[in-house]
């Protein structure tokens, strides 16, 4: 699946209604990294490389992930594009795009919804060579 440009995206942002009470956007790029999860986020030594991931997502959980992050504070634009199927190292994942009034709201909304995203809307399965 193609990637999405995000200039194209952060053009089309800047030009919906209501885009004049954005002061920050703010967008999240996961791609598919060498290093295994259990490494990165438990120091666990024992693993080894990660050469692919196979992705996948529930679209009704990521849409009302969505219209949770929408509904925020001070926040006026959302979106989302999540890749599927087997990916190789260094693939994107997702891209998220956050729009809103104010720092503190813009950063709180894309990592509420990044973290419910990878927490409740996709299954994430690294594979090792």
């Amino acid at each position: 699946m193609k990637t999405p440009s995000m200039d194209e995206w952060i053009r089309e942002a800047k030009s919906q209604e209501g885009a004049s009470g954005c002061g920050m956007y703010l967008f999240h790029n996961g791609v598919v990294r060498r290093s295994a999860k259990a490494a990165v986020r438990q120091g666990a030594e024992d693993t080894g490389e990660v050469t692919a991931m196979r992705f996948s997502s529930d679209a009704a959980k990521v849409e009302a992930a969505v219209e949770r992050a929408r509904k925020m504070p001070g926040i006026s634009y959302v979106r989302v594009w999540l890749n599927e199927g087997v990916l190789n190292v260094g693939d994107d994942i997702m891209l998220v795009l956050i729009g809103g009034d104010i720092r503190p709201h813009v950063v709180d909304a894309l990592q509420t919804l990044v973290g419910e995203l990878k927490t409740q809307c996709v299954t994430e399965e690294e594979i090792f060579g």
